[in-house]
C-alpha cells in the first residue's frame, strides 16, 4: 500500500476512536497537582492544577498527587476506588504539597451514613498531611488494605473521624481491610447527633488482620477515643495493635459539650463477648469520661503492656473477664476519685494498678498534659513539661 494511503487509514482510525469515546484517550500520569481553584479540564501541572477527583482518575499506579494548600469545599464523597492500586514497592501517594496545608471540608453534607468524606477503597496507597473535616459521616474511611495514612487530622465529622471497615455488605471477610498503618495522626471533636457513635479512631465490625495505630492522638470526641467493637452479626475482627498513642478527654468536646449516650472511654477493646487478641502497648489514657482502657466484653487474651492511665472518670483499667496479659502498666489518680482497677487475667508485680494509692511511678504523670509530634513523626507526651514514655 502507498504510504499516503497508510497515513490516511491511521488518521481515519484515530478519528473513529475520538468519535466513539467523545475525547482522545489520555495516558495515566505519574504526577498530578490539585488546588482549590483547579478545574477538571486542566492538565494537572503546577501551573495548571486540576481537581482531586480528576487527579485520582488520572494518576498512574505508584504516582503522586500533590494537594496545594487551602480549603477544598465538597458536597459529596471523594472516593479512591477499589482496583486503583499502588504496589508494595511503590505506593500511590496523595500528599500535601510540602509546607502547605490542604483542608478537605465537607460542611455542605448533611449527617448521613452515606455521606463520608474521603473513602480509600484501593490498596497500597499513602495519604499524607491532609485535614478532613465536617463530613456527614466518617471523615476518612479505609476499606482497602496495605495503606499508610500519615500525619492526617480528622475533626468535626459527624461519625468516627477515621474508621476502617469493609467496602460494602457483600465484601467477603477475606477482603476486609488488613495491614493498614495509621501513624502520627490526630482525630478530635467528632460528634454525631445521637452522641454514641462518633469516635476518634475505629477498627471495628468488619476489619481484617494486621491493622496498626502508632503515634496517634484521639481527644475530645463525643464517644470513645478508640473503638474496636466486635458484633455477633459479623463475627470477630482481626487483632489490632495500638501503640505509642494518646487518648484524652473523650466524651467531652472542646466546647464542653457532653452527651450522656456516649461511652466516653479512652480505648474500647471489644464487644458482644467475642474474643479478639488485640495488642495495646506504650499508650496513655488521660481524663476520659468513663474508663481509660476497657475490655468491653472481650474475653480474649489481649496483650496490655507498658501503658499509663490517669484520672479517668471510672476505672483506669477495666477488665472484668478474659485471659489478657498485663505487664508494666501504671494507674494513677490525682484529681479524679474514680474506682479501683479491675484486671482479670495474667498480672504480676510489674504493674502498679490503682487500689487506693499511687505507686512510685505516678510521680512522672503529675502536672498538665502536653503533646506534640516530633519531626520524625514520633509522639512526644509531657506531664508538667517533662516528657514521659510509658
Amino acid at each position: 500500500m502507498h504510504m499516503r494511503s497508510v497515513l490516511a487509514s491511521v488518521s481515519l482510525l484515530a478519528g473513529a476512536l475520538v468519535a466513539l469515546s467523545g475525547t482522545p484517550a489520555q495516558a495515566a500520569s505519574t504526577t498530578q497537582y490539585v488546588s482549590p481553584s483547579g478545574t477538571d479540564s486542566a492538565a494537572g501541572t503546577q501551573s495548571a492544577p486540576t481537581t482531586l477527583a480528576t487527579a485520582i482518575g488520572r494518576i498512574a499506579s505508584g504516582g503522586t498527587i500533590y494537594l496545594r494548600g487551602g480549603t477544598y469545599n465538597y458536597a459529596s464523597t471523594v472516593t479512591i476506588p477499589a482496583g486503583s492500586n499502588g504496589t508494595s514497592g511503590a505506593r500511590t501517594t496523595l500528599t500535601a504539597y510540602p509546607g502547605e496545608k490542604p483542608v478537605l471540608d465537607f460542611a455542605a453534607q448533611s449527617e448521613s451514613s452515606s455521606n463520608r468524606g474521603l473513602q480509600l477503597n484501593a490498596n497500597y496507597w499513602r495519604v499524607y498531611g491532609i485535614t478532613v473535616q465536617h463530613a456527614g459521616d466518617n471523615g476518612i474511611f479505609v476499606g482497602g488494605s496495605n495503606n499508610v495514612v500519615e500525619r492526617v487530622v480528622t475533626a468535626y465529622n459527624r461519625d468516627t473521624g477515621l474508621q476502617l471497615g469493609r467496602i460494602s455488605s457483600s465484601t467477603p471477610s477475606s477482603q476486609w481491610p488488613s495491614n493498614n498503618l495509621i501513624v502520627s495522626s490526630e482525630s478530635h471533636d467528632n460528634a454525631d447527633s445521637d452522641g454514641e457513635d462518633a469516635d476518634g479512631f475505629a477498627a471495628k465490625l468488619t476489619t481484617g488482620t494486621g491493622n496498626v495505630f502508632r503515634y496517634d492522638v484521639s481527644h475530645n470526641n463525643i464517644d470513645d477515643g478508640w473503638d474496636l467493637y466486635t458484633k455477633t452479626d459479623t463475627g470477630a475482627i482481626g487483632p489490632v495493635t495500638i501503640e505509642y498513642s494518646l487518648s484524652y478527654t473523650n466524651g467531652t468536646l472542646s466546647n464542653g459539650t457532653v452527651n450522656s449516650n456516649g461511652d466516653r472511654n479512652g480505648y474500647k477493646l471489644g464487644g458482644d463477648d467475642i474474643a479478639v487478641d488485640h495488642v495495646v502497648q506504650h499508650s496513655i489514657a488521660y481524663r476520659n469520661g468513663h474508663h481509660g482502657f476497657t475490655y468491653n466484653s472481650n474475653p480474649g487474651t489481649m496483650t496490655i503492656s507498658n501503658n499509663a492511665s490517669v484520672d479517668n472518670a471510672q476505672r483506669n483499667f477495666s477488665f472484668d473477664a478474659g485471659t489478657s496479659v498485663f505487664r508494666n502498666n501504671t494507674s494513677c489518680r490525682f484529681a479524679v476519685s474514680g474506682s479501683n482497677d479491675k484486671t482479670v487475667g495474667n498480672t504480676d508485680s510489674s504493674n502498679q494498678f490503682w487500689t487506693g494509692s499511687n505507686g512510685s511511678r505516678c510521680s512522672s504523670y503529675s502536672g498538665a498534659l502536653g503533646w506534640s509530634f516530633a519531626s520524625d513523626g514520633n509522639l512526644a507526651v509531657t506531664f508538667g513539661g517533662v516528657r514521659v514514655t510509658p
